[in-house]
Parts: structure tokens; sequence; C-alpha cells
């Protein structure tokens, strides 16, 4: 990953509460693991920024780089990485993820 991949993905995480890295947009999520990210976002009421990682090759790898972690999608909170769809699912089901957000006092969607 180059210098300017790493300062864009690190602006990305580091200038939004909570951010998504995934295949596709809210809207049109191009897998299903994209899919069920934005479900469990948008059922806990938390606005996220997404990154479609279709747009942007670099991008796409370069996040993988970033976080260590070889799939997407990714979600960051407060520039902290927090996992993928099934670990998502897991604290989402456990009551987890949404005590994250309000620990992180992310702010509610508009």
């Amino acid at each position: 990953m180059t210098d300017a991949i790493h300062a864009k993905i690190d602006s990305m995480v580091t200038s939004n509460d909570v951010v998504l890295f995934m295949k596709g947009t809210p809207l049109f999520p191009q897998c299903g693991f994209s899919s069920k990210a934005v479900a469990i976002l948008e059922h806990l009421g938390v606005g996220f920024e997404s990154v479609d990682v279709l747009q942007d090759m670099e991008v796409r790898q370069g996040i993988k780089e970033f976080s260590d972690w070889p799939t997407i999608p990714q979600l960051y909170v407060k520039g902290e990485f927090i996992g993928g769809s099934d670990i998502m699912m897991e604290m989402y089901e456990a009551g987890e993820l949404g005590e994250l957000m309000a620990q992180k006092k992310v702010a509610p969607a508009s």
C-alpha cells in the first residue's frame, strides 16, 4: 500500500464516527455480507459513512492491509477497527455493538 492510500484510508476512518468499507452502497449493496452489515447499522439507528471499495481497487486492497483483515465489509467506529459482518452480527446479537455505539457517543442517523 502506498503512503497516499494509507493516508486516504486513515483520514476516512478518523474523520467519521462510523465508517463501513463495503461492496456497493447502502442502497445497493453488491454482496450479502455488505447487505447484512448495512442492515445492522440501520437497525441500530446510527449514522455512518460508507466507502464502496468496488470503485477504487487501491482502497479495496489497501483497507485489507490497513486493518490486517482479509475480507470486506469492514467496520470502524471512532477510528477503531471492529471487524467484518460476522463479528458485527455476533456483537449485535449479544447487545455489544449497540453498547459500543453508546459508549463511543456515536450520533444517530439523521
